[in-house]
């Protein structure tokens, strides 16, 4: 018997793409997660008769995406993965946190084959929903030859999932990858490609993530005018593991805060610091500044050093 192949996995985890309003005017008042993978996929009659399977693993407003949904669906799509008649797996996800969740898989999973992430800024519901056609391009850059890595498909570009941030609250085209710019564009149902498929080695601490309860506890602080040194200490006496502090400018650090970093550094928590600012990162490294994030955002640098945490050795 001959085995299908080409098969495309659709993952759903909730989000916008998923919600829906009482009104098809209603962009804000909608309930994130409402529909399931099964509904996406049939909202987008292109894919019918598609080698396509869909799965609902989650129905979550990304805003509170959570490290239990990143560990089952690293699982599930490396599941996916494995399987020698899946061509590529495709995710539906909020756009909160879709930052978050591609940069910690981009770190975390092997993916020789394409791993893509899709979202919408507008729910299903909306007279000008953009999750369908986000959800073709998605498929379309799946079945790509050659593709492979994390993706992320949104308003017809193609970004990787190391570069990803959220630009704009509200608008369509929301997204960006930074200095580095998208890896190619979707352009009448065909690809365009500028950079090379993303193909970095995976964080060590991926072959022993273990239990999501036992992640180690990482915040974000925000250096701003005014910043008190008494937030970082409030998150070391509820038992934070780790500290990154999203700095103005090129990583600078109120004086205050500052101080009260290099104390947590003394009692053995590490800090970081990253820019607040969406483009740039941290350049240089002052002999006298706290340790830098370099490139990362504040939400890759946290998540960088939970790795770096579990990779550690114990002490």
């Amino acid at each position: 018997m001959q085995c299908k192949v080409g098969v495309v996995v659709i993952l759903g985890t909730g989000g916008t793409i998923a919600g829906t309003a009482v009104r098809p005017d209603d962009l804000v008042g909608y309930t994130s997660g409402a529909l399931g993978a099964d509904a996406l996929v049939a909202a987008v009659p292109v894919l019918a008769g598609q080698a396509i399977e869909a799965e609902t693993l989650a129905r979550l407003d990304s805003s509170d995406m959570d490290h239990a949904t990143w560990a089952a669906l690293r699982e599930r799509a490396g599941f996916h993965l494995a399987r020698s008649e899946v061509a590529a797996v495709v995710v539906t996800h909020g756009t909160d946190t879709l930052e978050e969740t591609a940069f910690f898989l981009h770190r975390t999973l092997a993916a020789s084959k394409p791993l893509v992430l899709t979202a919408a800024m507008r729910p299903a519901s909306a007279l000008s929903a953009d999750g369908p056609q986000n959800l073709l391009d998605a498929v379309t850059v799946a079945r790509e030859p050659g593709a492979r890595g994390v993706l992320v498909v949104l308003a017809g570009r193609v970004h990787s999932g190391a570069d990803l941030r959220k630009l704009h609250g509200w608008r369509v085209d929301a997204f960006g990858s930074g200095d580095a710019g998208p890896l190619a564009v979707v352009e009448d149902g065909g690809l365009r490609q500028f950079r090379a498929w993303p193909g970095a080695p995976l964080h060590a601490a991926a072959a022993r993530l273990g239990d999501a309860a036992d992640w180690p506890v990482v915040d974000i602080v925000t250096s701003h005018a005014g910043a008190r040194g008494r937030t970082l200490e409030a998150l070391l006496a509820a038992g934070t593991q780790g500290i990154v502090i999203a700095g103005t400018g090129n990583g600078s650090v109120h004086t205050e805060l500052e101080q009260a970093a290099r104390r947590a550094i003394a009692a053995g928590v590490p800090v970081r610091r990253a820019s607040r600012c969406l483009l740039g990162g941290v350049v240089g490294v002052p002999a006298d500044a706290l340790p830098s994030a370099g490139a990362l955002t504040p939400q890759q640098a946290r998540i960088e050093m939970m790795l770096d945490l579990l990779d550690a050795p114990a002490s």
